[in-house]
């Protein structure tokens, strides 16, 4: 954005508007009255003659045109002038992102090393003419860039010229990329054959793995699809610098078609393409596919790689699904003894708790697939609920009013049930659980440290209890603030919800973490309770298991064996 003055903006409409030069400042006149001198020059203090002519038409018609000598030139002295030197242009007084960006780039660390002819500002913009990129005579008009280049570029532009891309330009194809698409603009790092492998098929992706492009220039679709799925892609995604990109194979200035005889990927240069990175390499070892596509017929070879990889798919499955449907019988088998035991006596979970608790479980299970499949559609746990968003959205809004249903009646339960009163003043968190936690630990790192005793629930249990608590409030809060944001932000400032959204992810990633280390754990992977503690199912434990986890609670609640039924025992 430049940064004029209204005189100067509006000056520089006109002009642009009326095609007519500018009519210079009586200060400006002055300066030109030297300057405006076809043969006036000084001599560097490396001996160099420069011109310090400026055309008064050309700088008149220049978007600069309306600011004045001194916008640019703000240390001259006109009293002292010209004895005292005077400074270069000093752009960034008006365009400091752009001079943020250009001290990041290439070119200003080689004129900060003193190299001779690196490129600054008025290399490639000009300097007292300079005009809009959309002037037919800027130097940066998209179809002049590669001739601006070019200037210090020789070689590369050359290359560009006689490349598929160059071709294109010279057509009038807008699409067609040039220096700055690849190389940016003021931010111009280069891309050497050491850096990331990863960023340079991304520079070639913004055209290439475009679907609008490729279909309007019946480009392949899959170029780099296929890229990343090779074993070049697969070793960038990994890391690896030293693994070939796009420009390893194409080139990066003189990019031809393979048919083309002087393209690196042309048959007859292959080996020596590919030998640059694969020593030995030979006509063999270059017919193989780069670019990887399972559906591709047109060789022998292609043909059956395409049916060995159909024929693994289906071995794959069937001997997977076979495996699975065995262990799954034998896991079901399992848990009907254990479901059967009669020695199961002690109930742990009545009735209504289970149901609390089932309603909690199967909501936030649902709850966590959609949701990470509303902020990751691209995943495996998008793939599950297909391409439509809405149900996606729909399923996880469904969820999200159970949990919050649940939450309520619990409410009430601790609240105004005598069970629920019980059940909130033994789970409350105590002093004792400290030390509890402390003191297992201690047995756990210990060989001759006891197991501490613990009543009806553990530290451990308790923990878990008062983070779904605090886990459910917060999601709640955060979720309704993103659903009813239209809502919300009449009432709050709209970063609210931006808040909200952050805490709602990491809440949610927070949640499913401690699920699966931690409760998933101790219902499932401990070795005393695997496969599976059916106490969320009927509600039962042994008294063995009982007395070891909960030694401390004096009135268990037993059940009569034979009745099956639900009654006090001691």
């Amino acid at each position: 954005m430049l940064a004029l003055r209204p005189r100067a903006i509006l000056l520089t409409l006109f002009t642009l508007l009326m095609g007519t030069s500018l009519d210079l400042r009586a200060e400006d006149k002055d300066c030109l009255g030297c300057h405006g001198q076809a043969g006036m020059t000084k001599q560097a203090p490396d001996g160099k003659e420069i011109s310090l002519f400026v055309d008064a038409k050309k700088f008149g018609a220049s978007i600069h045109g309306g600011n004045g000598c001194e916008s640019c030139h703000a240390d001259v002295d006109l009293a002292s002038h010209p004895g005292t030197p005077v400074k270069p242009a000093a752009c960034v007084t008006c365009h400091e992102k752009a001079d943020a960006s250009y001290n990041a780039s290439h070119h200003a660390i080689a004129k900060r090393a003193g190299k001779a002819g690196a490129a600054s500002c008025g290399d490639c913009h000009g300097k007292h003419d300079i005009t809009p990129m959309t002037d037919p005579a800027s130097p940066l008009l998209r179809s002049k860039v590669e001739d601006t280049c070019g200037t210090c570029h020789t070689q590369q532009m050359q290359d560009y010229k006689a490349s598929t891309h160059g071709a294109a330009m010279a057509k009038g194809v807008h699409e067609a990329p040039t220096c700055t698409d690849c190389h940016g603009e003021h931010v111009i790092t280069g891309l050497k054959p050491s850096q990331s492998t990863m960023a340079a098929a991304n520079v070639c992706a913004k055209c290439h793995g475009d679907a609008r492009f490729n279909a309007k220039f019946d480009n392949p679709a899959n170029r780099i699809s296929s890229f990343y799925q090779s074993y070049h892609g697969l070793a960038a995604k990994l890391g690896d610098k030293s693994a070939a990109n796009c420009a390893s194979c194409h080139g990066a200035h003189k990019i031809l078609p393979s048919s083309d005889p002087e393209s690196q990927v042309n048959q007859a240069n292959l080996v020596k393409t590919c030998g640059k990175c694969h020593a030995g390499s030979n006509d063999k070892f270059i017919t193989g596919k780069i670019h990887t596509d399972y559906e591709d017929t047109s060789t022998l070879g292609a043909r059956i790689n395409h049916w060995v990889r159909r024929i693994y798919i289906v071995l794959i499955v069937l001997t997977i699904v076979a495996m699975g449907g065995h262990n799954l019988l034998d896991w079901f088998k399992k848990i009907r003894r254990i479901y059967k035991d009669r020695g199961r006596t002690v109930l742990r979970m009545k009735l209504g708790q289970r149901i609390q608790h089932g309603c909690f479980a199967l909501s936030f299970i649902i709850l966590a697939l959609t949701g990470f499949a509303l902020k990751y559609p691209d995943s495996w746990v998008g793939a599950i609920f297909g391409a439509n968003e809405a149900i996606r959205r729909l399923v996880h809004r469904i969820a999200a009013v159970v949990m919050m249903g649940a939450s309520a009646y619990h409410i009430l339960y601790v609240a105004f049930t005598r069970e629920g009163r019980k059940v909130l003043a033994d789970i409350f968190p105590k002093p004792q659980d400290a030390l509890d936690a402390l003191r297992n630990l201690l047995h756990l790192v210990r060989k001759d440290s006891p197991r501490p005793k613990f009543a009806r629930f553990t530290y451990a249990e308790k923990a878990e209890y008062w983070a779904l608590v605090w886990g459910t409030a917060v999601m709640a809060v955060t979720g309704l603030l993103i659903w009813f944001k239209i809502f919300f932000s009449a009432w709050f400032p709209r970063w609210i919800v931006d808040i909200a959204t952050t805490i709602h992810l990491y809440e949610a990633i927070l949640a499913t973490l401690a699920i699966i280390v931690w409760h998933f754990y101790f219902v499932i992977f401990d070795p005393e309770v695997y496969p599976v503690n059916l106490t969320f199912l009927d509600g039962r434990t042994t008294p063995e298991h009982y007395e070891h986890e909960h030694g401390l609670d004096e009135h268990p609640e037993v059940i009569d064996p034979k009745k099956g039924s639900e009654e006090t025992g001691h």
